[in-house]
């Protein structure tokens, strides 16, 4: 079976990009890190460009799409560090008014925390005696800690385990390039470093996990099925934090100053291995499979 993207979806992860680009450079990411804070005109222009109606039916005012053209999308916005509950709000559209048309921003308290807590119009799941606000490593993702969170039975949404899981292939990709990127124009001894073999390692062990994420986010995409979805979370979860990481390595002391945007992709895969469940229940799930075929 071969995955190729078709090219409406080409066309679709380019305007993606290009919206965002435009939209959340990196000047943009740089001032909401100096200014934190939800861009309302922003989150409206996802909503024009029907991001968060990608997956809602053409007859109900969505554009009709499906869960690989979603991903498609949440990894790209992954890539642009895109703040915001972006999850949260995709999966209300349709049953929350305005979260469609990026009028309504549409939190949703997983696992006891919340992310974006001040800024939403609707939190999903809260239990009625407010939030703590905690600190978080990730200047770019509030969060709030709910006492009396609704208990969630069923488990995590699978469509957000996997929209969180291209999230994290996004992160993993942008890690990659600035890696490479650096890596040419960074100069020691007279020679660019990424003429030295232990940087050429780091940067090939960076791209051999963004692919294999790549390639287990697009599969379940396509399948839907949980184990496939569960292997690419942890799959994504892993790249993530393991590329930005790497990431910080190639720049030298520089990554982790506030100067260079290196840490903020580490920050972002770190607080995003929480959400939908994170790693351990899909690595649970995993094992209930292995043991069930196992017999």
């Amino acid at each position: 079976m071969r995955f190729q993207l078709t090219e409406d979806q080409r066309a679709l992860r380019a305007g993606v990009r290009e919206v965002l680009a435009r939209r959340f450079g990196p000047d943009a990411l740089r001032a909401a890190v100096d200014a934190p804070g939800l861009d309302r005109g922003l989150w409206r222009a996802l909503g024009e460009a029907g991001f968060f109606a990608l997956r809602l039916p053409e007859e109900r005012g969505g554009v009709g799409l499906g869960l690989p053209e979603a991903v498609l999308a949440f990894e790209e916005a992954g890539r642009a560090l895109l703040p915001g509950p972006l999850v949260g709000t995709h999966l209300a559209a349709g049953t929350v008014p305005g979260a469609a048309e990026g009028e309504t921003v549409v939190a949703v308290v997983d696992g006891g925390l919340v992310e974006w807590w001040d800024e939403a119009d609707v939190v999903i799941g809260e239990g009625g005696s407010g939030a703590v606000p905690i600190r978080s490593v990730d200047p770019l993702t509030p969060l709030r800690r709910v006492p009396d969170a609704t208990v969630r039975t069923a488990g995590p949404d699978p469509v957000a385990v996997l929209l969180t899981a291209a999230e994290q292939l996004g992160t993993a990709t942008r890690a990659c390039e600035l890696a490479v990127g650096h890596a040419r124009v960074r100069e020691q001894f007279g020679r660019p470093i990424g003429a030295f073999q232990a940087v050429q390692h780091l940067c090939a062990d960076m791209l051999v996990r963004a692919e294999v994420a790549r390639a287990a986010v697009y599969a379940a995409a396509v399948t839907g099925d949980a184990a496939d979805t569960a292997c690419a979370r942890v799959l994504a979860d892993e790249a993530a934090v393991g590329n930005a990481g790497d990431c910080l390595q190639v720049f030298g002391g520089m990554g982790f100053t506030w100067e260079a945007d290196v840490h903020l992709l580490l920050k972002r895969a770190w607080v995003r291995t929480r959400r939908a469940g994170g790693a351990t229940e899909s690595e649970e799930l995993l094992a209930r499979e292995l043991l069930a075929g196992a017999g």
